[in-house]
């Protein structure tokens, strides 16, 4: 079997570019290039239709790779299995940033406490992973919509509802709040966009559209900076849950914007190492609890 012409043609395929799969494998564009060529003159027939900049599978490579990563990942996955067998496991976990700051760095005690036979690894990268080896086993990601991640299996774990909030400092320097115009007496906050806060307003009934404000990258940082004084933020109700019982945030309405939801992503559920499969549990039943729980207070 001509497996180096095999795996070149595995991550050109399934990444859709010969350059990525170079930067994968460690080796030269051209490399990958000659080994895909030496594989259709083997098979007789091409397995990519190169364009300008660009490659996309025939019929045949379509047919190929599905084979090809299903046995590269058993591959993977065997060897993964036989030398954890020799050594303490550690289970990679990549995590939304906003999610890993505001519940699982608070949170992961717990699981640490229960099993201490497993060391985590966290990745806070909004990026989707591959699930090759030496990435995560497992991700925590965050759709606005449905779910859409192309070689992946998902679990919806939690919906995010956003609500306004601000400290309770900076709401006693300034004006009162009595309608939902009165909020841009205030400086807003804002993640990635200033959309949300249209929807917000709309929602409230309220034709307005902050046009200026902070930005910043992830809730988690718009949270800490509501708390700091630094405007009026849409928080995550359950990442502010603490914040708001404790005084440190204060929210002048009840009107929610529901916002999508967070995900536990892995290759296959099915296929999960037993530690893998532990932290899934515990993430779930935990999340539940937590939500449950703020039903409950409210």
């Amino acid at each position: 079997l001509p497996l180096t012409a095999l795996r070149s043609f595995e991550v050109a395929g399934r990444l859709q570019s010969f350059t990525l799969a170079a930067g994968e494998l460690f080796i030269s564009q051209a490399a990958v290039s000659r080994q895909v060529r030496e594989l259709e003159a083997l098979v007789g027939q091409p397995l990519f239709t190169r364009g300008h900049r660009s490659v996309t599978l025939t019929p045949a490579g379509e047919a190929l790779l599905s084979v090809l990563t299903d046995a590269f990942d058993t591959i993977g996955d065997r060897l993964d299995a036989l030398r954890d067998q020799e050594k303490a496991v550690t289970l990679g976990i990549s995590v939304e940033p906003s999610f890993a700051a505001c519940w699982l760095v608070p949170n992961l005690p717990a699981f640490q406490k229960d099993n201490p036979d497993i060391d985590i690894s966290i990745d806070a990268d909004s990026r989707l992973v591959e699930f090759r080896r030496h990435e995560a086993s497992l991700a925590i990601r965050h759709s606005a919509t449905a779910t859409s991640w192309p070689r992946v299996e998902s679990r919806h774990l939690c919906d995010v509802v956003l609500t306004p909030a601000l400290s309770p400092e900076l709401l006693a320097q300034g004006p009162p709040i009595e309608t939902p115009a009165d909020l841009t007496a205030y400086d807003f906050l804002h993640e990635e966009n200033r959309d949300l806060w249209h929807q917000w307003f709309r929602k409230a009934g309220a034709s307005l559209r902050p046009e200026r404000g902070l930005i910043y990258a992830d809730g988690g940082l718009v949270r800490q900076a509501a708390a700091r004084g630094q405007g009026v933020a849409l928080v995550d109700t359950l990442f502010a849950r603490d914040d708001i019982a404790a005084g440190l945030l204060v929210r002048p309405f009840e009107t929610t914007l529901p916002y999508g939801s967070y995900w536990l992503v892995a290759r296959s559920f099915a296929g999960l190492s037993p530690a893998a499969r532990r932290f899934a549990d515990w993430l779930t039943d935990t999340l539940d609890e937590n939500i449950k729980s703020a039903a409950l207070r409210d």
